[in-house]
Parts: C-alpha cells; sequence; structure tokens
C-alpha cells in the first residue's frame, strides 16, 4: 500500500495505490484545502486515520 499526497495550485489531495493480484486499485480523496489535507496526512501517518 502507497499513499501520495498530492499538490497543486493551493488544493491537495491523498491517493492510496494498492497492488492486487488482479492489478493495481486506486483510491483518491476530493480535492481539499491545503490546511484540512495536511491534517488528514498528519492523522494518516500517525495510524489515526485510514
Amino acid at each position: 500500500m502507497v499513499y501520495e499526497l498530492c499538490v497543486s495550485g493551493g488544493l491537495v489531495f491523498i491517493r492510496r495505490t494498492v497492488r492486487k493480484p488482479a492489478g493495481l486499485s486506486v483510491r483518491e480523496t476530493e480535492w481539499l484545502l491545503t490546511a484540512r489535507a495536511m491534517e488528514l496526512w498528519r492523522r494518516l501517518l500517525a495510524g489515526q486515520a485510514r
């Protein structure tokens, strides 16, 4: 499982990629304002979010 913090023009989203036998599964959050996304990213890295 790989998480990516993607930033462009003051907006942010988080992408999760999982390798499965059938191929890659990619999920993304909606575009978020930077402050909200950074809080989610912090919680994710701390193991407090999924």
